[in-house]
C-alpha cells in the first residue's frame, strides 16, 4: 500500500478537524510556550539594547572618573578602617588636559535646591558643570546660550535650564535674562536645553545647569563628584585612562585614590549581565515548550486508543508500521506547526502592544529566540510523538480492527 504525501496531509489534516477540543487543546499548549519565548526573550533584548542606548548617549570614547578606588574583586581597605576617599578638585581635572589624547574634560557638581521665580518654586536638580559639558554629551539648546567659556573656578552667575523647569516657573513668560533664585543665590538665565533624557540619573529636562564654581559654593564644597574626560578616539580611550590613572596618583602623593571606567567597560559589563539574563529567560520560558510536547504525547496515546479500528482497518489493506508511524508523526507534526504558527502571532503581537505601552522600550525578539522557539516546537511534537507513533505501529490489525 503506498500513501502519497498528499493523502498523509489529509488524513492528519481530518483527524486535527474530528477532535476539536483535543486539538484546540494542544494548540492553545504549544502557542503559549512559543509566545512565552518570543515575549520574554523580547522583554530582556529590550532592556539590554534600552541600557546599552542609554549609555551611549552619555557620550562618545567618555572616560568616567570617580573619587574612592575600588576593585571588582574584595572590599577597599580604607572602606573598612572608615576612611573616606580623597577629594577631587578642579585642579585635578585641570591637570588632565595636559594629555594631546584629551579631547575635553567637564568637572560635575551636583545636589538639590529650592528654585523660585516671580512666587513659584520647585525642588530641582542643580548640576555644576563648565561649558565643554554640551558637546561631551552632545546636548542641543533651544533657545540662547550655554555656559561661557573661561576659567574652572570663576563663579559666574548664569544658568541653563530644562524645558520642565522652563514651563513650571515661567510658564508663558519669556525666561531668558530673567532671573532664578537658587537657594540663598540668584542666577541670570541664558539657555534653555531642548535635550530630553536622563544623566546621572536624572531627567535633563528637570534640571539647571550652572557654572561648577558656582555649585562649589552654593553647596558649600570644594569636591568633585566626577570628572568627565572625552578621549580624541577609540584607539585613544586605554592611553586616556591609563593617564588619568597616573596623573591623578602623582598629585595624590603617589596613591591612587580613584575609580577610573570607560564607557565601554561599562557597556560590556551590562551586554554581557542583560544577554545572561535574556538567555536565562529564554530557558525558563522554553520548560513550557517541553510541557506541551508532554502533553501532546498524552493526547496522541488517548488518540491512539480512540482509533484503534482506523488504524487496524489501514494496517489489514498493507500499511506498513513504517507508513503508520509516518502518518501518526505528520498528524503531531502539523499540530505543532500550526501551534507554533499561532504563538509567533500572538508573541508578536504582544511584543507591539509592550512597545506602545512603553515605547522607550525596543521590545523586538531576537532573531535566534524565534528561530529556535519554532524548531523547538517541531521537535518537541516529532519528539514526544513517537512512543504514540510506535505504540500505532505495533497494533496486530486482527485484534485493532475488533477494538482490542
Amino acid at each position: 500500500m503506498q500513501i502519497q504525501s498528499i493523502d498523509i496531509a489529509r488524513f492528519a489534516g481530518r483527524a486535527l478537524r474530528g477532535y476539536p477540543a483535543r486539538t484546540g487543546l494542544m494548540l492553545l499548549a504549544m502557542a503559549i510556550g512559543v509566545a512565552a519565548v518570543i515575549m520574554l526573550t523580547a522583554l530582556g533584548e529590550g532592556a539590554r539594547r534600552y541600557v546599552m542606548n542609554e549609555f551611549a548617549s552619555l557620550g562618545a570614547n567618555l572616560i568616567i572618573v570617580i573619587p574612592g578606588y575600588s576593585e571588582t574583586a574584595g572590599l577597599n581597605p580604607t572602606t573598612l578602617m572608615g576612611e573616606t576617599p580623597r577629594d577631587l578638585t578642579l585642579d585635578d581635572a585641570t591637570s588632565l588636559l595636559r594629555s594631546h589624547q584629551v579631547r575635553r574634560i567637564s568637572p560635575i557638581n551636583i545636589g538639590s535646591l529650592n528654585a523660585s521665580f516671580m512666587g513659584r518654586s520647585r525642588e530641582a536638580v542643580i548640576l555644576g558643570s563648565n561649558n565643554q559639558l554640551l558637546p561631551l554629551r552632545h546636548w542641543t539648546l533651544a533657545q540662547g546660550q550655554f555656559l561661557p567659556a573661561g576659567d574652572l573656578d570663576r563663579a559666574t552667575p548664569v544658568c541653563v535650564i530644562g524645558r520642565n523647569i522652563r514651563d513650571e516657573l515661567f510658564g508663558p513668560r519669556r525666561a531668558l535674562g530673567e532671573w532664578l533664585r537658587l537657594g540663598d543665590r540668584r542666577f541670570r538665565v541664558i539657555g534653555v536645553l531642548a535635550s530630553e533624557g536622563r544623566s546621572i540619573g536624572v531627567d535633563v529636562q528637570d534640571t539647571i545647569i550652572i557654572p561648577v564654581a558656582s555649585a562649589q559654593q552654593l553647596f558649600n564644597t570644594a569636591s568633585l563628584f566626577r570628572i568627565l574626560v572625552e578621549a580624541r578616539s577609540r584607539a585613544d580611550i586605554e592611553p586616556v585612562k591609563q593617564f588619568v590613572i597616573d596623573s591623578l596618583k602623582a598629585r595624590h602623593q603617589g596613591k591612587r585614590d580613584v575609580t577610573v571606567i570607560t564607557q565601554d567597560a561599562v557597556l560590556a559589563t551590562f551586554d554581557k549581565i542583560l544577554s545572561a539574563l535574556t538567555y536565562a529567560i529564554a530557558g525558563i520560558a522554553a520548560i513550557s515548550l517541553a510541557v506541551a510536547g508532554i502533553l501532546i504525547m498524552n493526547v496522541m496515546l488517548v488518540a491512539v486508543s480512540q482509533r484503534t479500528a482506523e488504524i487496524g482497518l489501514l494496517k489489514a489493506l498493507g500499511a506498513a508500521p513504517r507508513q503508520i508511524i509516518l502518518l501518526i508523526l505528520s498528524e503531531a507534526i502539523l499540530l505543532s506547526a500550526l501551534g507554533a504558527g499561532i504563538g509567533l502571532l500572538l508573541g508578536e503581537l504582544g511584543n507591539a502592544a509592550l512597545r506602545v505601552a512603553f515605547p522607550s522600550l525596543p521590545a523586538y525578539a531576537p532573531l535566534w529566540a524565534i528561530v529556535t522557539s519554532l524548531a523547538v516546537a517541531l521537535g518537541a511534537g516529532l519528539l514526544f510523538s513517537l512512543l504514540p507513533a510506535r505504540r500505532a505501529a505495533r497494533l496486530d490489525p486482527v485484534l485493532a480492527l475488533s477494538g482490542r
